[in-house]
Formats: C-alpha cells, structure tokens, sequence
C-alpha cells in the first residue's frame, strides 16, 4: 500500500539535500533517456565522456566495450564483485591500437572535481520479467552505485519495511543490484546504510549513531562526495569465507581506526595499538589499512608486513586478501628462507607471514624506514623473544598491533602495552572499540552464563590449585600455552574426563539443548579439555541426540589410537562442516572442540557454549567471544545474546579468570541469575506501567483500555521497546522453573503487544516480532494452537458496516476493525484491482491523522465507513460497466480527480493496455502506456497533469513495491 506522507516527508528532502551537497538532481524522464529506456543501467553519453577524460588512451569505441563489461554477464554477488574490481581499477580492457591490456580508470578518487555526481528519483528498472522502482538513486559517472529506499517517519517498522523491499530487489531486479554497491535506508528518524548483497539486519549500521545532527546534517554527511568515493573504493570488501563470497562495507569505527593507523604511519611515531573487542571486524580494519598504505604514494613504495601468528588464521587471511584484490604470490612467505629472502632483496608491497618465521632472522636484515607491520593478534604475537627478533631484523620499521582483547592487567609497563602503546599514554591505545560500545552499536551481542549444577563442576580446591593460581596460567594469550598449562594439570584433567562425569553432562548438554537452544532455532559448541576428551563426549552425546547432530573438529597427532582416529576430517570435510554449521537448516547442530575454531571461526548461528576446559584472560576471552555475534533468521528474529554453560566453575570467581580493567570488560558477560533478577524488576514495573490498564476488565473492554491508553505515539514506542527487552530475556532464560509465577503476566504483556500492533502498524505481521519462545507461550494458551487476531477483520461487502455497528465494541476499536479490515482487502486485492490503492492510500492518511491526534474518533469511523462505500461503490459500478480492471481503475480516478466525461477519456486506454500487455515489466510497452495517459490528460486541460499522471502510474502498478 503507498506510504502516505513519504515522498513528500523524506524522499524530496533526501534528494533536495543532496543536490545542496553538489549532485546534479535528473527527474526520471531525463534518466530514463540517458539510459536508453528502462532496460538499461548506465548513462551511457556520460559514461562515455567520463571513462574517455579519465583514460586518455580510450575511444568512444573502447568506452562502449567497457560499458557492456559492466553489464553483468555473471548476476548475483560474483556480478557485483566484478563490478568493484573494475571500480577498483583491478580490471584491463584490450587496446587494440597498443596490442596490450591497460589499466581501467572509472573514477578520480583524489580530485572530486574530475567525477560527475548525479541523483535521480523513481528510478525504474525492467528486466523484461520484473520491474522494480528505487525511490533515490545515485550515480558516479552514469554508474548507478546506491540505491536508498525511503519509507514515511510515522511507520514504526519503517526500516524493517524498507529493508524488505531492498531484498525484494535483490531478487527481482538482479541485474540492477549485480551493479549497485551499496543501499541505505531511511524513514527521517534513523539513516542506515549496508553493502549490497548483505542484507541481514546486523550488516546495517545507523549512520546518525556516529554522526549526529538532524537529518539535513546526517544526509549531507553521509552523501558527501569525498566521502562517498572513499567508501567505494576503500571500505568495501569482498571475502571468501569456506569457498563462499561474501561482502562487507566497514562500519564507523573500522573508517575511524583505519584513518588513525594511516596517519601514525605518516608521522614519526613508530608504534600503536588499535583494540577493537572480539567480533568487531579487526581483521578487515588491518586488510584495510595494508591496502590503503600501499597504494598511498606519499608511502614512496613501501612494504607492509601482515604478521598472523597460526596457520589457520594465516590461511583465512590468505582467502581475504585474494578476494581484496591482493594476489597471493605477492603475499605469500611459505617458509622462513622465503621470508628472509623477501627482507633481504628488499621486498616491496605486501608480505603476509607467521611471527615463528622471525625466530633467528638475522639482525637489521632490513633498515628501511618506510616498512609497517601490522601485527594481529598483538597481545600474544610479539611476546618473548620472537618480538626481540622482529624488532632487531626490522629496527626503523612502524609497527601497529591489533587486538581483540584489552590489556591485561600484568602488562601494563611491559609487554604489548611497552610495545605497541608506549606513545599513546595513559591507557596505551591508539584507537579503542570496547565490549559495551560494541553492544550498544549491536556489532556484537551481550553474552549471558550460567554455572552447571554443583555435582557436575570440578573441585574448586583442584582447579585453583592446578589451573588458576599457578603463574604461568596468568596472561595467557595463547590457546597452545594453555594446554602446556592443563598438559601438567594431572589431577584436573583426569577430573575432567572421568567417565561418568562425561556421562552426566552429555546427558545434560543433551537436555539442555532440546529445550533451550533448538527451540530458538540456534546452534552449539561444546569445548573439551583435550582431543581425547573430543571423542569421549562425542560418544556420551550420541547417546541423547542424534548422531547426525554432532560432530567432533580437531587436528591429527601421530600417537592417537584408532577411535581418535576415527573422527579425523579431511581438509574438505572440514570445510563442509564448518559451511553446514553456519547454515539454519541443516542436521549438524553442535560442534565438539578443543582448540580448533575457537579463534579465527565465525558462525552467527553460534548461540550457546557448553564449557568443560579451563580458561583464563585472553583465551576465555577469545573463546567466549564465538557466540557473540549477531545474527537475525529468515523471519527476521534477532538473537538475544550469546549464552555459556559453564562445567568448570571459572565464571564463579570472574576476577580469577579475566585479569582485565574492569572498565574494559564490563558487561561482558553476566550471570543469568543477574538476568533472572532484572526480568523480575521489569515484570514489577509491567505490573504497575501496563497490566494495570486492563485489569480486572471485560473483554471489550479491555481491547478499548489499551488503545485508550496508547493514543499518544511516544507511549507505543516506549512499550515496544519494553516488551522487545523483556521477551528477550524471557527466551534467554526459559524453560525455567523461575518462570513460573510469570507465565500469565507474560501473555498478558504479549495480549497488549498484540493489540497495540495490530491496530496501529496494520500491515506488519504480527509472528515475525514475536522470539521464538515468546510466540510458543502465546500458542500454547490460543485455541488451536496458533495465533489469531485479537482485533476483528471483516470481509468487505455490502453488509459489513452492519456487522461493525452491531458489534460490542468501542469506538475506538472500531476505528481499528475499519482500517484492519480495509488493509486487508487492499493488500489482498490491489494487484487485480489497482484503483484500491488509492484508497488505501487515503485510509492510510485518515489512521495517520486519528493517531497524531488531528481527528476524533467518530469522525474518523465515518471518514473510513466512507471508504468501504466507496469499494463497494465501485464494485457495483464496474459490474455494471464491463470495464477491464485496469480501465476501470484509470476510470476510478479521473472521475475523483473531477475531469470532465472519465468514462470516455478512460475507454480511450483500453486499446493501450491490449496492445501492451507486459507493461508492468517490460520498459517499451510502459512507455506506450505512459504516452497515451499523458496525451489524454493534457487534452482534458488538467494543471499538472504530469504529476497526476506519475500518481495514476504509480498506482497502476503499486510503484513497483
């Protein structure tokens, strides 16, 4: 149904803002011109002129050829892809007048002033098979790049909204988005951008949140052209993760930290520390900045030393610079004689490589200034006397570390904080993304624990004794040091895996997972103390779950008998379990490790942690931090936090385990007993805010109480949020007996909830803002066992009005009866019959109104009685005329619109519409059906007939939503 109120609230003053920023504003006509028709996608003169100014070997004739190159003959994201390489200038075109490829220049990224910048409205692109309409899109050098959907301030799902339609395109106008790079969403309230072909909830990013400002400001910032073609050409990213391509643009604070590590590259400082918490994209950020020093000429050529310390993070980091545009044998450094080699012959560009090919390099093997090191992983890396080796072969270089996890507590003075933060005192960082902001920006998820029972956690006296009070288990950063650790912890690791221990929690994992986890739709890690301990709780699970749900994952040893042997995976079976694991429906549910993907894995899908092996600092971090990242399933359910089961008892003393500031780990994890507590304060606060409204009332009127109250938006919209924070915690924590006593006030809450949605966003479906859980509690006590409607709808006809007056409502709900039921009967009947659109446009307007405020109750139910007569109006009328649907809807309106005889002007389409049939979709025969509107609006003398006829148009068909 067309959005009352949004072209004219936010999509004119998008691009009005734009074209004060300096892009050249093109109405749709002088696009679609430009274009050719709708068919095509670049402006082709401008193209032209552009690519022919910025490459003086090439000819209008070349230019054409590279046009067609940009047309992708792949689709989907590996046509989106070589689109970037080419606006990368990763791509050659053939110059037959060289006999040679030359480098391809699309755009002037350091003189703005070389670049044309346009913007243009209704923007409508056929395939011949679908057509879909953008609402703004903008262009550099007739390359369409960003598409903004726009949705109207007063919708509360707006952006939910916005981003289905950028989906939509995504499959219907393939071609369209194989070419655009990035999409923003807007309704006035919030600006989100994202990386086409990315579009799930946690890879948007609201741009007001780093900027500020209203939204004049945010637009102009945003659209700024400098910065548009920085974001273009270097925060975008294509990676392959397992053989599978997929795209990022980075966020604020990836931009932010890529900016303060260039420019400590160009001053004299020599060092710097960058953390940026686990799950925040680091590894992007340092591919970045190695790709932007490089390039960069004020660099004079330099080398650059990416320094990852395991070979699995060597080889995931091998997978994204390839797809970065790197070549690997430009980066590659398979041995430590290839490595020296490189030093020694004064290697230029990128050098990828392990911090052990340094361990005895020979000293000042290179002294050249303008060398950087990167170094992931920072806290553990250089430590030791591989750091002294680094540093003694390279001593003029600029060394950056990155890490994931703040300094602990011991290095202050020494280690990575004397290494890398000596120059940026106090704290010793050079740019700092903690947990808590992290959260709060939703770039990672709040992770939750809970302690096993008593009988299944290890004996504190041994644990402390073996594991957390010996002084080699403090600071450890590595996962390796770790298990020397636990190798001489005898007495705790035999604890650990006595049989019937391992026994009771398969049995628990097993329960605990069917009833918590799986109903979430989530999946699991269950971390082993060692390999052997791998095999045992894969053999106890399978006992309790399907064999088929778990899977063991670790590295060969040449001593293991044959039942470790037996769960050994190829290198391509890996790579299948860890795509399996990633993906919602498949069988493979939890995964059995120890050490092998508790760094360097993502899978959002990651919920829960079954914790058995000791862990302190740094690796607890590191390992915890898996479940941490967002994630939203195809309904669109967001995941509420991360949740860790913990078997060895190492979150009962958090100070023992994490030797950090607390400021710098706070809210990292908290005790679900915490959560259980502020769930019991909320449902106070429910109790005296909201389940007070209809206590004790009837059930009509109950429904009228709850409107009654809600009138007022900014009330709606704070108990949305309440009802969204309480349900999550309520999916975190059951089943849990602690429930209980709340289990009525909670579908109670979920009552109002429905109400309330129902009623004022009419066109969201109500399941997909339910958590799992939450919708299971609402199911169980519905008859039937699903969830209907709790405001009524009515099939419109010529007695429904009787019906809504006979009823026993309010008036109040009757407002809401009237509009559900109008909502319905033009979403369901608007594609065969599009004068309904109209109307429900109009019914949109009156319940905008009515909700701000602006019209009483009893003049609002006339204004939409009105418009179920006027449906049933205009079914009769079309009865009794024998028009096509679509003449009659051109009928409908000409006649409302006031023009003279409408019948006779609306018979003259008729014709139009037989001999183009695929106007819909296909661009030529739109064409015909636009010019014969026109030509007969502007012989019926209409002021503006143009913009009528754009209204009748988009009308017609639904403005390609």
């Amino acid at each position: 149904m067309p959005i009352g109120g949004e072209r004219a609230a936010v999509q004119n003053p998008l691009t009005k803002y734009t074209t004060e920023a300096g892009w050249t504003y093109l109405s749709a006509e002088q696009c679609r011109t430009l274009r050719g028709n709708d068919t095509g996608l670049i402006l082709k003169d401008i193209f032209i002129e552009q690519v022919s100014k910025l490459n003086p070997f090439m000819t209008p004739e070349l230019a054409m050829e590279l046009s067609k190159k940009l047309l992708p003959l792949k689709t989907g994201i590996e046509g989106n892809l070589i689109v970037w390489e080419y606006i990368r200038g990763l791509r050659q075109i053939h110059v037959p007048a060289e006999k040679r490829e030359r480098d391809v220049k699309l755009m002037d990224i350091n003189n703005t002033y070389n670049n044309t910048f346009h913007v243009t409205d209704e923007f409508t692109y056929s395939s011949g098979t679908a057509t879909v309409r953008a609402d703004v899109l903008f262009l550099i050098n007739g390359i369409p790049l960003i598409i903004v959907e726009t949705k109207a301030a007063h919708k509360v799902e707006g952006i939910a909204e916005a981003l289905d339609q950028i989906r939509r395109y995504h499959r219907e106008g393939v071609e369209l988005l194989s070419m655009l790079q990035l999409y923003t969403l807007t309704h006035l309230i919030c600006y989100y951008y994202g990386a086409t072909w990315n579009t799930s909830r946690k890879g948007l990013f609201n741009w007001k949140d780093e900027q500020g400002g209203d939204f004049e400001t945010i637009v102009k910032a945003f659209f700024d052209k400098q910065r548009v073609l920085r974001t273009l050409h270097d925060y975008i990213l294509f990676i392959r993760q397992d053989d599978e391509l997929k795209k990022i643009v980075l966020r604020p604070h990836q931009m932010r930290a890529v900016g303060k590590a260039i420019k400590r590259a160009l001053s004299d400082k020599k060092r710097g520390l960058i953390w940026h918490t686990q799950g925040s994209g680091k590894t992007y950020t340092m591919i970045t900045t190695a790709k932007l020093i490089i390039e960069n000429p004020a660099f004079n050529n330099p080398t650059v030393i990416m320094l990852v310390d395991r070979n699995e993070l060597e080889s995931q980091m091998f997978a994204n610079l390839s797809s970065a545009g790197f070549m690997q044998q430009d980066v590659e450094t398979d041995s430590k004689l290839a490595l020296e080699n490189a030093l020694k012959n004064d290697k230029r560009g990128l050098i990828v490589s392990m911090i052990h090919k340094f361990d005895g390099i020979k000293e000042g093997i290179n002294t050249r200034h303008n060398i950087y090191v990167l170094v992931d992983e920072a806290h553990r890396t250089t430590g030791g006397k591989l750091g002294n080796y680094l540093m003694g072969a390279l001593p003029n270089a600029t060394y950056i570390g990155f890490t994931g996890t703040p300094i602990d507590r011991l290095s202050y003075g020494q280690g990575t904080f004397f290494t890398f933060g000596k120059e940026d005192p106090p704290k010793g960082y050079l740019d700092k993304y903690g947990i808590a902001e992290s959260i709060e920006d939703g770039t990672t998820v709040a992770l939750h624990y809970t302690l096993a029972p008593n009988e299944l956690l290890i004996d504190r006296e041994t644990l402390e004794k073996e594991f957390l009070n010996r002084s080699e288990a403090a600071g450890v950063s590595d996962i390796e040091e770790l298990n020397k650790v636990l190798a001489k912890a005898v007495n705790l690791r035999n604890m650990l895996k006595n049989p019937e221990r391992i026994e009771e929690i398969a049995a628990y994992v097993a329960n605990h997972f069917r009833e918590n986890v799986e109903p979430m739709g989530y999946k699991a890690f269950l971390v082993a103390v060692d390999r052997e301990a791998c095999a045992l709780y894969k053999s106890a699970l399978d006992k309790h779950l399907p064999s088929e749900y778990s899977c063991v994952v670790y590295s060969k040893s040449q001593n293991d008998e044959e039942h470790m042997k037996s769960y050994y995976l190829s290198d391509e079976q890996e790579k299948l379990i860890r795509k399996d694991f990633r993906k919602p429906d498949t069988e493979l549910k939890i995964l059995i490790v120890t050490e092998k993907l508790l760094t360097g894995f993502d899978a959002p899908i990651l919920y829960c942690m079954y914790l058995d092996k000791p862990m302190r600092d740094h690796v607890l971090l590191q390992a915890i931090a898996r479940v941490n990242r967002p994630y939203e399933d195809s309904a669109g359910r967001a995941k509420p936090s991360g949740f860790i089961v913990d078997f060895v008892g190492l979150f009962a003393n958090l100070q023992s385990a994490l030797a950090f500031d607390s400021s710098d780990i706070e809210g990292v994890v908290e005790d679900v007993e915490f959560l259980k507590g502020e769930f019991a304060k909320r449902m106070v606060q429910a109790k005296d805010q909201y389940l007070s409204i209809a206590m004790g009332k009837a059930r009509d009127k109950e429904v009228e109480a709850i409107l009654e109250h809600f009138v007022d938006e900014k009330l709606r919209h704070k108990f949305f949020e309440f009802f969204k924070d309480i349900s999550s915690m309520y999916d975190i924590i059951s089943p849990d007996a602690f429930l209980r006593p709340y289990l009525d006030n909670m579908e109670a809450l979920t009552r109002i909830f429905r109400i309330l949605k129902e009623a004022y966003c009419p066109t969201i479906t109500i399941d997909r803002e339910f958590t799992r859980k939450t919708a299971q509690l609402v199911s169980d006590q519905t008859k039937g066992g699903n969830i209907g409607p709790i405001i009524g709808i009515y099939e419109i006809n010529e007695e429904t009005l009787k019906r809504i007056d006979a009823s026993r409502v309010s008036d109040r709900e009757k407002v809401f009866n009237l509009i559900k039921t109008i909502v319905k009967h033009v979403t369901e009947g608007a594609d065969e019959l599009p004068y309904l659109r109209s109307i429900g446009e109009r019914a949109d307007e009156i319940i905008h109104r009515y909700n701000e405020g602006q019209e009483m109750t009893q003049a609002t139910i006339n204004a939409l009685k009105n418009l179920v007569n006027e449906i049933n109006d205009a079914k009769r009328e079309q009865n009794s005329k024998g028009m096509p649907n679509e003449v009659f809807s051109v009928y409908w309106l000409f006649r409302n619109e006031g023009i003279a005889e409408p019948e006779n002007s609306a018979n003259e389409m008729s014709e139009v519409f037989k001999t183009n049939p695929h106007w819909r979709s296909n661009g030529s025969h739109e064409r015909e059906v636009r010019k014969k509107l026109y030509s007969i609006l502007s012989k019926c003398g209409l002021s503006g007939f143009i913009e009528f006829g754009k209204n009748i148009m988009d009308i017609l068909r639904g403005r390609g939503k």
